[in-house]
């Protein structure tokens, strides 16, 4: 348990953090769920949509430190392909 000021101050921090982070997270996840039930339909145009909107909230996920920056190029990247494969 924290007894210094400083370290009760650094957990108040760390949980508020964690709230933040973990909407964020949730926020990131429901937009990438939108591109894969797009996906699993066979709508193109659809999952196109739902790609062009989940972009900037995954690179957004990265400038605020939820995710690597790395791992949303990988799922973007991943998720366009599947995207262009579409008939």
């Amino acid at each position: 348990m924290a007894n210094t000021p400083q370290s009760k101050k650094r957990a108040r921090q760390n949980e508020a953090r964690f709230a933040i982070n973990k909407a964020r997270r949730s926020r990131i996840r429901t937009f990438l769920r939108k591109v894969e039930e797009a996906i699993a339909s066979g709508d193109k145009d659809a999952a196109g949509a739902a790609l062009r909107a989940a972009q900037p909230e995954l690179m957004r996920g990265v400038t605020k430190g939820v995710f690597h920056k790395n791992t949303a190029s990988r799922k973007m990247s991943r998720l366009s392909s599947r995207v262009k494969s579409l008939g």
